[in-house]
This record gives C-alpha cells, sequence and structure tokens, in this order.
C-alpha cells in the first residue's frame, strides 16, 4: 500500500536497545504516525505483529541475537511493509548488504529526529530514499556489482523505472513492445547475476538510481539534480 500525505503511516519499529525503541516510537507519536508494534528481533517482530498491517519498519542493522542482515530484512519485507534502515552503518559491507536485500533507504542514527520522520514518509510513499549513506556504501565498496547493461538496455530502464509503461517505452525508443519486454527480461536476469534482484518496479528504480542511470530522491521525495 502506497501512503498519501493524508493517511496515517503504520510504523513498526526493530532495536535491540529498548532506549532506541522509546525514542523513535515517541518521535513517531508525535510526527503522527501510528507505531504498530516494537520489537529487539525480526523474528520477534513477526510473530508479535501476528498479521497485522505495517507500511513501514524500522530495523537496525546489528541485533543482538546474532542475526544475518538479509535474513532480517526479509522478515521485516514479509509483513509487506518498506524497510527503512536506522543504524550507526559503519561497517560498507552491512550497508552494501541491506541495499543488496532491497531495504528502501539507510538512514544514520546521527541524523536528526525531523530527518527520520521525512525518511519514514517518503519511503511510505512507496518512493526510494537516497542519502549519503546509499552513495558511501555504493562508492566504497567495490564488491557492490553495477549489472553491465548495454546502452539499450540503460535506455529502456530509464524510461521505465523513470514511471513510463513498457509499451510507452518502446514507443519512444521506435522498438517492438515484444523486444521492449525481452531487454526488461534481460535487465532482471543481469541484475539477478549480480546478485541484486529487481522483480519489481520499485526495485527497479532503487536499481537504476544505485548504479547511476537516474537521479536519487532526497528526504523530501525530490530528485536530487538540483
Amino acid at each position: 500500500m502506497v501512503i498519501t500525505e493524508q493517511a496515517l503511516a503504520r510504523v513498526a519499529i526493530v532495536d535491540d536497545h529498548e532506549s532506541v525503541r522509546l525514542g523513535i516510537t515517541a518521535a513517531c507519536a508525535a510526527a503522527g504516525y501510528d507505531v504498530v508494534f516494537t520489537a529487539a528481533t525480526a523474528q520477534a517482530l513477526i510473530d508479535g505483529l501476528d498479521g497485522r498491517p505495517v507500511d513501514v519498519v524500522v530495523l537496525d542493522l546489528s541485533l543482538g541475537d546474532g542475526s544475518r542482515i538479509t535474513d532480517n530484512v526479509k522478515l521485516a519485507q514479509a509483513t509487506g511493509a518498506a524497510v527503512l534502515v536506522h543504524s550507526i552503518a559503519d561497517r560498507v559491507a552491512s550497508v552494501r548488504e541491506a541495499l543488496a536485500a532491497g531495504v528502501a533507504g539507510v538512514i544514520p542514527k546521527s541524523s536528526p529526529t525531523t530527518t527520520v520522520m521525512a525518511a519514514i514518509a517518503t519511503v511510505a510513499r512507496g518512493e526510494v530514499l537516497n542519502n549519503l549513506e546509499w552513495a558511501t556504501a555504493i562508492d566504497a565498496d567495490r564488491d557492490f556489482a553495477k549489472a553491465q547493461l548495454g546502452r539499450r538496455e540503460r535506455d529502456v530502464l530509464h524510461l521505465y523505472a523513470s514511471g513510463l509503461p513498457l509499451k510507452l517505452v518502446a514507443g519512444q525508443l521506435g522498438i517492438a513492445h515484444s523486444t521492449a519486454r525481452e531487454y526488461l527480461d534481460r535487465i532482471r536476469m543481469k541484475y539477478v547475476e549480480v546478485g541484486r534482484p529487481a522483480p519489481t518496479k520499485v526495485d527497479l528504480l532503487r536499481r537504476a538510481v544505485e548504479d547511476g542511470i537516474l537521479p536519487g530522491l532526497d528526504q523530501d521525495g525530490e530528485d536530487g539534480r538540483g
């Protein structure tokens, strides 16, 4: 579900520090968000929610139960929510793993509360959050492999991830709809091959932002071109 400005975002918080959970809960309440559940582990989130709907899961990268980042992200995504990492995030490999798992954004714990609340609003709207942590993780980590897309594949991804239906993408590029579909299938396969699957259009938008094919989105949902 994509949240409009008028709707009330439903938030869950996963952090193994009670003080952090209490602080984010209070900030969310002040911002008008509905905190549905808080937990110290991702598995406790699943068990405690018991099927209740959530729009955004605010997730710490390093939890005290020794669980893996990818596993925690997938558990949080299983709720149907967008996942926003809120962490010290001082290890590039950890941030890269979270991005590869499909989180909607990364916010350092050093960020002002207003920035965290704005980030929640952005991902609740179904948008991709772009900030310094994304750029730092991608630029500094040589293991974050970009998909090797050809020129026409990049053209298709640029237009499709920008929001155009595939039929209009084909029209703009002067190719058949079936050809555009083949390009899109090939793009998805190439992202799978580098460990960064993109099964949905939102995932493709993330990959296009990560690989510099599209400009990023700031915390207010505006593009970062200035």
